[in-house]
C-alpha cells in the first residue's frame, strides 16, 4: 500500500467507526473514574463543566438551570450522518422520560449558524432543548468527533460518555433510567 495513502485511510476510518469532525483531544478536566455509590453501576466520570450559550430563539441556557435533572449532553452537527440518525430516538427518549426528570440537550457545533439549526430540528420535530455550542464547550467536555453524548446525574456529575452514534437504544435506555 502507498504509505501517503495511510494516514487517510487511517483518518477515515476512525471517522467511520466514531462520527463526524475529530477533534484534538484536551486535557482531562473529569479526573479519575470514581465506583458508583447510588446503585446506578455507572461510574462517576467527572464533574459536569457548566456553560452559557444560546439557543435557537437567542435566549441564554445553562446546565446550571437543570440542576436536579438528568441530562444528556448531545454534541452535534446537521451535516453529521450519525448525529442525525440518533436523533429520532433522542426524541423519543425524551417524551418518554420527560416527567420522570430527564432533560435532552443538543449542543450544534455547526457553523452555519442557529437559522440552518432551526430549519433542521423543527424539519424532524425535536422536541428537546437545542442550543448553538461553541469550540470553548466542546473543549471543555473533551469532544473528539461527532456526536458525543453525556449523561449528567441530578448531581451535575458526568456518568456516562457515549462517542459516536447511539447503537443500542435498549442498553442506553437503561443507563438513564439507571440515573432517573
Amino acid at each position: 500500500m502507498n504509505p501517503r495513502l495511510l494516514l487517510p485511510l487511517s483518518v477515515l476510518a476512525g471517522l467511520l467507526l466514531l462520527g463526524c469532525s475529530p477533534r484534538e483531544q484536551a486535557t482531562s478536566s473529569t479526573g479519575g473514574v470514581a465506583p458508583a455509590a447510588d446503585g446506578s453501576g455507572l461510574p462517576v466520570l467527572g464533574v459536569a463543566a457548566n456553560w452559557r450559550l444560546k439557543d435557537l430563539a437567542g435566549r441564554d441556557v445553562t446546565l446550571s438551570q437543570f440542576k436536579g435533572k438528568v441530562v444528556m449532553l448531545d454534541f452535534w452537527a446537521t451535516w453529521c450522518p450519525p448525529c442525525r440518525k440518533e436523533m429520532p430516538d433522542f426524541i423519543a427518549l425524551q417524551k418518554k422520560y420527560a416527567e420522570r426528570g430527564l432533560v435532552i440537550v443538543g449542543l450544534s457545533l455547526d457553523a452555519q449558524g442557529p437559522g440552518v439549526v432551526k430549519a433542521f430540528t423543527e424539519s424532524l420535530g425535536v422536541n428537546y432543548v437545542i442550543a448553538m455550542g461553541d469550540n470553548d464547550v466542546a473543549e471543555a467536555y473533551k469532544v473528539e468527533a461527532m456526536p458525543t453524548t453525556f449523561l449528567i446525574d441530578r448531581e451535575g456529575r458526568i456518568r456516562h460518555r457515549k462517542l459516536g452514534s447511539l447503537q443500542d437504544v435498549a442498553a442506553y435506555e437503561a443507563q438513564i433510567e439507571s440515573l432517573l
